[in-house]
């Protein structure tokens, strides 16, 4: 009995020390997403870079950081009915200046709050240039799509196991910093972690990338929990087919077996993201739409938007205002860039001058998320009442 007693008063106190922090470095339960998912409006935003910046660098360092920009671009935002954003972030940027990185990220959400936009950052990335550098960035290249985008972490890094210390400083340090911010809605830990850029830099990139990404990535899940955020966690599927766990590759089923929140990409017409919200609504969590609109891919504003918002799908769409990232062009202009701007833009909502690119596309937008306003507006008078 004695002996029973001196094993189980340790376990006790190593319970009620550390139990907490174990807990909440759990993935939510589905009860949990859900309850968090019922206190959210319907979530309609974009992914969001300023006109001004041609990648993550250009919009957060000290030099080119430029929230007077962000301001009006987010009052352009709230005007359509927005109330979220898709942001990047970089982990160079937070070596460079830890401090100042995060006092930068504050003031962006102080201006988001004021528009009533809650935003998702987005800690590592997997797509397009695989050499970030910080300090002045190129210009863009005429007609060339996304011509300046860098992934996070870069090859460098990536291929050297001994900096992975610095990446996990870095995600608990932006994610602790912020855990408790009610401004932030979630956290989308990488995107398309197993994009290897086969049309852009392909040939540039490591030959195992993503194997070196399918072991880091859940520990970037566990990174991020340790941090006990207060905001969902998650990472995006994006390809193949979902309809069953047995279809699923290695780098899917890590995502969904890690994320609170289900969140999944869609470049496709109306009848292919309504299979795919199929396919993923009987994990019962919330379902987020983080990336889709290509209207020369039939994936339009018209087409997914209503469906998004039939089953309560998030929806951001690729693009905000034309700008130096151009993505006005397709992704096929990396096969031949275009030398002047394309009769039908690939994504963008808006001109520099704020003026849309097509007028019904933003009566649509405006009309949808007035419709999910009007309607949560109701609902706060009748409980009051």
């Amino acid at each position: 009995m004695k002996k029973h007693v001196k094993i189980l008063v340790p376990l006790l106190l190593f319970t009620l020390l550390f139990g907490p922090a174990l807990q909440a470095q759990q993935r939510w339960t589905v009860q949990k997403a859900n309850a968090w998912y019922a206190k959210q409006p319907w979530l309609a935003g974009c992914n969001y870079l300023p006109q001004n910046a041609i990648n993550q660098l250009e919009m957060w360092q000290a030099e080119t950081f430029d929230p007077k920009t962000i301001d009006m671009e987010l009052g352009w935002a709230a005007q359509l009915g927005f109330n979220t954003m898709r942001v990047y972030l970089q982990d160079q940027l937070w070596v460079q200046d830890a401090a100042g990185f995060k006092k930068r990220m504050d003031q962006f959400l102080d201006i988001c709050a004021r528009h009533n936009i809650k935003p998702m950052f987005v800690l590592f990335d997997s797509c397009w240039d695989p050499f970030p550098r910080l300090g002045k960035q190129r210009a863009p290249i005429q007609g060339l799509h996304n011509s300046g985008w860098v992934q996070s972490p870069g090859a460098e890094i990536l291929l050297d196991p001994t900096r992975y210390p610095v990446l996990e400083r870095y995600v608990k340090d932006i994610v602790g910093h912020f855990k408790n911010d009610d401004r932030i809605l979630a956290w989308d830990v990488w995107n398309e972690p197993d994009n290897t850029n086969d049309s852009s830099y392909g040939k540039f990139e490591p030959k195992n990338k993503v194997d070196l990404v399918l072991k880091l990535l859940p520990q970037v899940f566990d990174w991020a929990r340790a941090a006990q955020p207060t905001q969902p966690l998650t990472s995006g599927i994006w390809r193949g087919d979902w309809s069953s766990w047995e279809k699923l590759g290695a780098m899917e089923k890590v995502q969904l077996e890690n994320s609170d929140v289900i969140s999944f990409h869609n470049y496709d017409g109306a009848e292919e993201f309504e299979k795919r919200v199929k396919w993923l609504l009987p994990y019962n969590r919330p379902l987020l739409c983080t990336e889709y609109m290509s209207r020369g891919n039939n994936s339009t504003f018209q087409g997914s938007m209503p469906v998004a918002k039939k089953y309560k799908v998030a929806a951001f769409n690729w693009g905000f205002v034309a700008g130096k990232s151009n993505t006005i062009y397709p992704w096929d202009s990396w096969s031949s860039a275009y030398a002047s701007e394309p009769k039908l833009w690939f994504h963008d909502i808006l001109r520099a001058n704020g003026q849309p690119y097509r007028q019904e596309e933003v009566n649509l937008i405006k009309q949808l998320t007035a419709q999910d306003q009007n309607r949560s507006a109701a609902g706060k008078k009748a409980k009051v009442n």
